[in-house]
């Protein structure tokens, strides 16, 4: 079963889980549930920068489901393909340290973002999406991880393919065998990013800059590796090479920095006519200032975000107050 579909306009349209985070209350020793799930955040995130952005998930229809799809069509993110799952929602449980670094501890066993079938997925990507983004564990985790790739595949014929590889160590297994992976849909993308804590996982004895080289080798327009507080390098397979640096703000936490960041260059791409087939050649040559341009929002979004707490992107207007 699926909500009604909004009136025909070009979209992103974003794959993979929305779940629930269970992240540290302001009062010490509670805890509070946060809406969560790394597509779920990169969806929002477009909505609040005037994205039209579509969610291709599977939401449980338990109490926890139910608040998820509120807080995505709250946000106007458009869920007229978001299946009603029977089976559980997954939960993600976030522990914050003093330098507000995040990390996480799953509860996905039986839940319903994994059970992903092509019937589900039909007429998904229509001739309004201009884009399709997916990563993290949508990607990994079978049996969905099968469908999504083979979707993203097909999609690559009529939208631009946004990849973000959003390592979570405790649940994908052998990081050789994610590598692989990450490999395999490097001929399907047209734009990566990574952050640097993931290459430290997936090659934790190769500088940011060579896998910049590496993989724009094997396909994608552009590469764009996050550096946390240090900004950001990137590379187009035009031979552009450039690096920004993080911006000082006070550090609440980093959950949902990333997906901020993401948000922000496929915004940043969309709103400069650089997504979508007919665009492909021109983002493979984007210049340098018009990178440049699109990362400093990029930087400035996921400054934002750390300096509040949880997932909470930022909306057009607080992004261009910076």
């Amino acid at each position: 079963m699926t909500e009604p579909a909004p009136p025909d306009r070009a979209v992103i349209a974003v794959a993979g889980e929305a779940l629930v985070d269970i992240v540290p209350a302001p009062a010490e020793g509670y805890f509070e549930f946060a809406p969560g799930g790394s597509p779920a955040n990169v969806a929002v995130g477009l909505a609040r920068l005037g994205v039209p952005a579509r969610m291709l998930a599977r939401i449980a229809d338990d109490l926890i489901g139910v608040r998820l799809r509120a807080h995505l069509r709250d946000n106007g993110v458009d869920l007229s393909h978001v299946v009603r799952a029977r089976e559980a929602s997954s939960l993600a449980l976030v522990e914050v340290a003093q330098d507000g670094q995040a990390t996480y501890d799953f509860r996905i066993s039986g839940t319903a973002d994994w059970q992903w079938t092509p019937d589900e997925l039909a007429g998904a990507v229509d001739p309004t999406v201009v884009a399709v983004h997916s990563g993290s564990l949508a990607l990994t985790t079978e049996p969905g991880a099968t469908v999504l790739r083979e979707l993203l595949a097909k999609a690559a014929g009529t939208a631009t393919i946004s990849y973000d590889p959003n390592c979570r160590p405790l649940l994908m297994g052998d990081p050789a065998d994610v590598l692989a992976g990450v490999h395999e849909l490097l001929g399907t993308v047209d734009v990566l990013k990574v952050s640097d804590e993931d290459l430290r996982w997936l090659l934790p004895h190769t500088p940011p800059g060579k896998v910049v080289e590496d993989w724009l080798s094997r396909g994608p327009s552009l590469v764009v590796v996050t550096l946390g507080a240090k900004g950001v390098l990137a590379g187009t397979a035009t031979g552009i090479r450039t690096s920004l640096p993080g911006r000082q703000v006070e550090v609440i936490d980093t959950v949902g920095a990333g997906d901020s960041f993401t948000a922000a260059l496929l915004a940043g791409l969309y709103t400069r006519g650089l997504l979508g087939p007919e665009a492909r050649e021109a983002l493979r040559d984007i210049d340098a200032v018009l990178l440049d341009e699109v990362l400093e929002e990029c930087v400035a979004a996921a400054a934002i975000t750390c300096s509040r707490r949880g997932a909470n992107p930022p909306t057009t207007s607080e992004l261009h107050s910076r």
